[in-house]
């Protein structure tokens, strides 16, 4: 009976950890050798390798603003706002 309370014991503490563990996990938005980078007068994005130039349709976003995480406080704003030609707000 000790054995089955020690191997349930274990199971839980197991379970335990990895929903602990799983709730710190965060997605980037790009991968480590990749920027973000938004679409003109658009809510999309996609991501460029670092040490090369946007695409033509795609911006920087502005210093400060850069979502770095899939759900963070930038990746949410920049699904309601926009970026003109230049890298500024524009109005939708």
């Amino acid at each position: 009976m000790a054995k089955r309370t020690c191997a349930l014991f274990a199971v839980a503490g197991l379970a335990t950890l990895s929903l602990v563990g799983g709730c710190a996990f965060r997605e980037a938005v790009c991968g480590s050798d990749h920027y973000p980078v938004k679409a003109v007068n658009s809510t999309g994005s996609t991501c460029v390798k670092k040490g090369e130039q946007p695409p033509q349709g795609y911006v920087r976003y502005p210093d400060g603003k850069v979502p770095k995480y899939v759900d963070d406080e930038w990746d949410r704003y920049w699904r309601e706002h926009r970026l003109d030609e230049n890298g500024n707000e524009s109005t939708p």
